[in-house]
Order: structure tokens, then sequence, then C-alpha cells
């Protein structure tokens, strides 16, 4: 673990093989919150989830602990928001090699026209080396919110990249845990409501599954290691209650 900045708390993990973890605490109504960045180490770096603009200085010194900014080839994220994508420009600047990584849908109605340079669009189910590490992109309209949404596995890992699947509240969670998640982030989830209940959510999560992930890049609160498979059915089984 490193502290990349005191004042902020921001912080760095590896939390799979090559795959680091980086989390800044804020504070938000009723309590903490966290914005995670998982930073891929490899020939071709990746970088899911950007940050929010405001938040870029910290996020890029972060990754600078661990390499040269710039070094940069992928600026990937799950859908068209702020804690997603807002610093996608900034990022496009410190790394002039480096492009959008989306799902088709998120380049044709947004990232075409809001980045600086065109995309590289993945298709639902289409994978990128990256060098030692696989990424897949697979497509999941509306789970949570975004009809753009989608996700990225990492397949020699076994890790899952589930944006904002499993939100967890509080600023002081540990990098990773083996305890329940479940729990909190359907406590979140119910006072908040930021699904948008898709009918489609059990069957896209089950193909989430069918990856059998064993490491959980959550980008609110901590990462999760397990049987990846199992957590997610049961969250459609609370879904779909």
């Amino acid at each position: 673990m490193a502290i990349t900045n005191t004042q902020s708390g921001t912080r760095v993990d590896e939390v799979a093989d090559g795959i680091y973890r980086i989390s800044t605490p804020v504070s938000i109504p009723g309590g903490g919150f966290s914005f995670n960045q998982y930073l891929i180490v490899d020939d071709a770096p990746l970088i899911f989830h950007t940050g929010p603009r405001r938040m870029f200085p910290l996020v890029r010194e972060a990754v600078a602990s661990v390499i040269a900014p710039d070094r940069l080839r992928h600026i990937a994220f799950s859908h068209v928001e702020a804690d997603e994508c807002g610093s996608l420009n900034e990022w496009l600047a410190a790394a002039p090699q480096s492009a959008p990584l989306c799902g088709s849908v998120a380049a044709m109605v947004s990232i075409g026209d809001l980045a600086d340079r065109p995309p590289r669009a993945l298709a639902d189910g289409e994978a990128l080396s990256l060098g030692r590490h696989t990424v897949r992109w697979y497509d999941a309209p509306h789970l949570p919110h975004a009809w753009e949404c989608g996700f990225l596995a990492e397949e020699r890992t076994g890790t899952l990249f589930c944006g904002d699947l499993f939100t967890q509240g509080g600023a002081d969670n540990p990098p990773v845990t083996e305890s329940d998640i479940l729990g909190p982030s359907e406590t979140f989830r119910r006072q908040m409501d930021y699904f948008s209940h898709t009918r489609h959510a059990r069957s896209m999560i089950e193909r989430l599954a069918s990856t059998a992930p064993t490491t959980l890049a959550c980008m609110h609160g901590s990462a999760w290691r397990g049987d990846g498979a199992s957590l997610l059915r049961a969250l459609a089984d609370a879904l779909c209650d």
C-alpha cells in the first residue's frame, strides 16, 4: 500500500497481478465515499475509470507512482458519467499515444464527439490484448444505468471491472476484502435507487457470472476477492426479488 497524497488520502494498492486500485476518499452528505480507478500495467497500459475532472491531478499523481502516465494506451470506462470519464481529455493530453476505450454505443452517441481523439470502440464480446493481460468487453445496457453501459473482464487474473455494481459507501474501506459487500451495497442502493431496474438484469448478470471472476474491481468501496460468480448471482436475486 502507498499513500500518494497525504492531504487527500489517495492511495494505490495492487489487487491482482499487475492491476492496481487507486482510491480517493471524499465526504458526501450522510457519510464518506470513495472514487476508485484501476490501472493495468502491461505493454499497453490501461486505466479503467478516469475519475472526475477535478480529481485528475490526484489520479495522475497516483498513476505516476506506478508507471509514467504518458505510457498509457487505453483510457477505458463503463459508461458516460463524470466519475467514469470526466477527465478523459486530460488523460488524452497526458498520454499522447492513448485513445478512449469504450463500447460501440458510447463511441457512437457520446465519445466520438466529446473526446479529443477518436475512440477505440469494442463490440460486445470483443477481446483486446494488452500484453500479458487480455480484457474483454461485455455490453450491459442500463445495468445499473445508461444505455451505453458495459464492463471489462481481465481474463488472466479473473478480474471483473464491475463499475457501479456493488457500490459501497464509506471512505475507509480496505483496498481488498473477502467480507460481505452485497449487504452494504444493497443498503446503499435502496437509499439512492440508482439502478434502472431493467428487465434484462438477470440475464446480463448471468453472462458476467459466466466469466467466473475471482476479483470484483468496484468503482466505489473495496475490491472483493472470492467466488465472484456466486456473488453476482446473489445480486441478481436481490435485484429481481
